[in-house]
């Protein structure tokens, strides 16, 4: 336990909301406290929007806590209202469950369940609510709250107006019963979530006091906003995914880097385990010279390494230069799926000309055989980052990268695949 361990997450702006931030300071210094987030399984993977509360669950392992991972098997199939404007659609028992299961091994890369001292915890509160009937909840979990008590939570009263169903209005409850079920189960006293979960924290507190008398903590963190105002963890409206397979290392790697200059220094005490004078170094030479990017890059680096190993990251670098210095040839084939995912792609067949002019057409990368000819004759045409300037040009095998693969550039930016 380090006596400064709360005052430097203050330091890196972590903390938005706490209850008696007194006592919780002491209780963090003086002993060992179990405190859990929760995360709800709404699809196969959690996404950098998640980032923030696994990475607080890992800043308190570091410092001597216990932090228990709890995933929502029960509550994911009813959904949190908090903040949302609509109804959250209802999933199957078995997709939860296999979105539960992908959650718990994802956590796992982040907090350590086999640490000796402090192992962190993993739980499924669908072990509780889903052998729990309705004569239950309502005597043990509904008993001790008052209708005025739970129309007064922002989360509630934001939807109101638009419309919320009960099951969605009874949420708050279900999280105030995990809090109880967990400290009941090991001792947990402290709950950490975003600020637009204070609500829900809160009536758990509530709950805590009620049924076991004891004081519980809740410990809110700042809802991210990027300095564009834009919303934090999509790009091009996609989520972007911790799961490889969904959002390519170098994708991820990319995301971070083109962090807008007025964030990166704020994500760089959010996101990364850098000490904070290494933090000050860093923003003293970035400030010098923003133009050499030293706080994104540091960024990129520690996030990627994180989530995704050290070889990833090198991958992701390599990719990058390569786009960069127009060096696409020097990419292996898994090289060029992750750099051009989502770039459109043309299946050639055997029936097609491997005339350059006629490819350009086929592939609808051009609208006209005049248009082709004359983006060729000016140069507007790029084979595997090699500027081709004759109207004859067929498509060779040397062409295939990989033996499969080649990618067509028009202008200065737009790619096409071409795959063989």
């Amino acid at each position: 336990m380090h006596s400064d361990f709360f005052q430097e997450l203050k330091q890196r702006g972590l903390v938005h909301q706490t209850t008696d931030e007194e006592t919780l300071e002491k209780q963090l210094n003086e002993e060992s406290v179990k405190l859990y987030v929760g995360f709800d399984p709404t699809a196969d993977s959690l996404h950098i929007g998640h980032l923030l509360p696994i990475l607080m669950l890992r800043r308190f392992q570091q410092n001597g806590h216990v932090p228990i991972a709890l995933v929502g098997g029960g509550t994911g199939m009813i959904g949190d209202p908090s903040f949302k404007d609509q109804e959250r659609q209802l999933n199957p028992l078995s997709t939860v469950q296999d979105w539960s299961n992908n959650i718990k091994q994802q956590l796992s890369q982040f907090i350590d369940f086999n640490n000796e001292k402090n192992p962190a915890i993993v739980a499924n509160n669908y072990d509780w609510l889903g052998e729990m009937t309705l004569i239950d909840f309502l005597r043990d979990v509904g008993k001790n709250f008052t209708i005025n008590y739970m129309m007064s939570k922002e989360s509630v009263k934001r939807r109101i107006e638009a419309g919320i169903s009960y099951t969605e209005f009874a949420y708050q409850l279900l999280q105030a019963y995990d809090f109880l079920k967990l400290y009941q189960k090991y001792g947990c006293l402290l709950q950490l979530g975003g600020s637009d979960q204070w609500g829900n924290i809160t009536s758990g507190i509530e709950l805590l006091h009620r049924e076991e008398g004891v004081q519980g903590f809740g410990l809110t963190i700042p809802l991210i906003t990027k300095a564009d105002g834009k919303k934090f963890g999509k790009t091009e409206g996609n989520a972007i995914w911790l799961d490889a397979n969904k959002t390519s290392p170098y994708e991820f790697y990319q995301f971070w880097l083109n962090t807008d200059d007025r964030d990166a220094v704020k994500f760089l005490k959010y996101f990364t385990f850098f000490r904070l004078d290494e933090i000050a170094e860093i923003e003293e030479e970035f400030n010098q010279a923003p133009e050499t990017r030293v706080a994104q890059k540091a960024l990129a680096k520690d996030v990627t390494t994180l989530v995704h190993g050290k070889e990833a990251y090198e991958q992701a670098v390599r990719i990058s230069d390569a786009l960069f210095n127009g060096s696409i040839k020097a990419l292996n084939a898994d090289e060029l799926d992750q750099a051009f995912s989502g770039v459109p792609a043309y299946e050639v067949s055997s029936e097609d000309s491997l005339n350059l002019v006629d490819l350009l057409l086929a592939a609808g990368i051009e609208t006209s055989k005049r248009q082709a000819r004359e983006d060729i004759n000016n140069g507007a045409i790029y084979l595997n980052g090699d500027r081709i300037q004759d109207t004859s040009y067929e498509i060779a095998e040397e062409d295939k990268l990989s033996g499969k693969t080649t990618v067509i550039r028009r202008g200065k930016k737009r790619y096409f695949m071409l795959r063989f």
